[in-house]
């Protein structure tokens, strides 16, 4: 049987813990590559719900 464990690293105590539970033989850290963000944006390229805009016309939108 496996359980999952979310493990929030910005505390001191609880980057010791993932240290300790990462040298556990019995335990297998999966890290994601992504987060939800990034693999929504990714998904929407390649189903090519997504238009191309130049550079310069991208720093037009961005700066106005």
């Amino acid at each position: 049987m496996e359980i999952t464990v979310k493990i929030d690293k910005r505390t001191k105590q609880a980057k010791a813990f993932f240290e300790y539970i990462k040298t556990l033989p019995f335990v297998e850290i999966e890290e994601p590559r992504y987060n939800q963000t990034t693999k929504n944006a990714i998904k929407e390229v390649k189903s090519g719900k997504t238009t191309t805009i130049s550079l310069s016309d991208f720093r037009k939108q961005l700066y106005s």
